[in-house]
């Protein structure tokens, strides 16, 4: 679905089945006008949507997620934000933004997606829950 109609399509149909599966509520919200990128941003950024939302499932203890994706003149930004337990400061210190430390597999290979794009990504985390953040370079969209 991801290849044939996009981002528009496809993660809400993503969403549902994931909310249906975890009890998690979703939101998204998707700038209007956002049209096709190119195909290995699309996936890269449809797979960093997966992991962050097993992530919440797995380990945040949140009721919701709501997820974000748009566009500057440079970037496409994809947020995941919950309102679940947050990491713990010192995991997230000790692991620094290569992802290396302790923090498992998921955010290693979301690390390793943005930058094989010459991207970024950031995670913020409180008690009060986590945002993860990707922000990869992509030219104009293609029109939808």
């Amino acid at each position: 679905m991801l290849e044939e109609m996009g981002h528009y399509s496809a993660v809400p149909w993503y969403l549902d089945r994931f909310s249906k599966r975890s009890s998690i509520e979703t939101n998204f919200e998707i700038e209007p006008g956002f049209g096709r990128l190119a195909p290995e941003v699309e996936f890269a950024i449809f797979r960093i949507l997966q992991e962050s939302l097993t992530n919440v499932h797995r380990h945040s203890g949140s009721s919701t997620a709501n997820v974000r994706l748009s566009m500057t003149d440079e970037s496409v930004i994809l947020q995941i934000r919950d309102r679940g337990n947050g990491i713990a400061p010192k995991l997230l210190e000790e692991a620094g933004q290569d992802w290396l430390g302790s923090l498992g597999v998921g955010l290693r290979g979301m690390s390793e997606r943005v930058r094989q794009l010459g991207g970024k990504l950031e995670v913020e985390s409180t008690v009060n829950g986590t945002t993860v953040t990707a922000s990869v370079p992509a030219s104009r969209p293609l029109p939808v």
